[in-house]
């Protein structure tokens, strides 16, 4: 592992240009609206999250794993995979890759069939899980190749601790930045900005949520890049006021049904 972010392959290769992940969705922006595809992204990032827990593995896991799931189409079509195979899949790996420990093939598809039918039947109706052990396996394969072996990523949640320690330690702002975070993983920040960026971002939304204009002097003293700061402040928000008029239980299963889609579908 990489001493620092600076030296990591996250940094080298993985902080991408805005202009570049655009062009490189083209294909599904064709099909989906700018919106839609975030929405679909919002869905099976609450696959990811549901599934984490439901298999008690650490937030670092379940941000690791979501990340994942947003570098492989970065790079590639949604056609690619099916998102609802590629989830689990991430989940798989980042288990390993975070030293959670390997998540035995048996448990991981059996929770996947649980939370399906428990938790997402509104997006799937009577539809099960419609994968195996073989189909993770092989898919975690090209998921490895697509990331092309880089995997350890660097979240903002060190830096956000650091920086509340040097605050004063603060849990009320800790907890409400902490959610921030969590949610800026529905975004596409994790792919454009570095780490600590975000946990600044995170910090600066949880204090105008918490009214501590006391803060101010802190920020200003920091050396960094406060137009990319409120460049992650910006789509973070976005993402609030995408949620006020979103009903995903209504929507979703259109979107899903939009959405382009690989061929052919497994076999039972």
């Amino acid at each position: 592992m990489a001493g620092n972010f600076w030296q990591s392959s996250h940094h080298q290769q993985w902080i991408l240009d805005k202009q570049e992940l655009r062009r490189d969705r083209q294909f599904d922006l064709n099909i989906l609206s700018e919106e839609e595809y975030q929405k679909v992204f919002n869905f099976f990032a609450s696959i990811i999250q549901v599934l984490g827990e439901q298999l008690k593995l650490r937030q670092q896991v379940i941000a690791t794993a979501t990340v994942y799931f947003k570098r492989f189409y970065a790079r590639n079509s949604l056609k690619c995979i099916d998102p609802l195979l590629l989830a689990p899949t991430c989940v798989f790996l980042a288990s390993k890759v975070e030293e959670f420990g390997v998540i035995s093939n048996s448990r991981l598809i059996t929770t996947c069939q649980t939370v399906i039918k428990n938790k997402f039947s509104y997006a799937y109706g009577q539809q099960e899980f419609p994968y195996r052990t073989n189909h993770i396996l092989e898919c975690e394969f090209y998921l490895l190749e697509n990331l092309d072996c880089c995997l350890i990523v660097y979240q903002p949640y060190r830096p956000l601790l650091l920086f509340v320690q040097d605050i004063g330690q603060d849990d009320q702002l800790l907890t409400y930045a902490w959610r921030i975070v969590n949610d800026s993983l529905r975004t596409d920040v994790s792919l454009l900005y570095p780490p600590y960026q975000i946990a600044i971002g995170a910090l600066q939304i949880a204090c105008v949520m918490l009214g501590k204009d006391n803060l101010k002097p802190w920020f200003a003293e920091l050396n960094v890049d406060m137009d990319k700061i409120q460049e992650i402040v910006r789509a973070i928000i976005n993402l609030y006021e995408m949620w006020k008029s979103y009903d995903e239980k209504k929507e979703i299963q259109g979107l899903l049904s939009k959405m382009p889609k690989p061929k052919p579908a497994p076999q039972r």
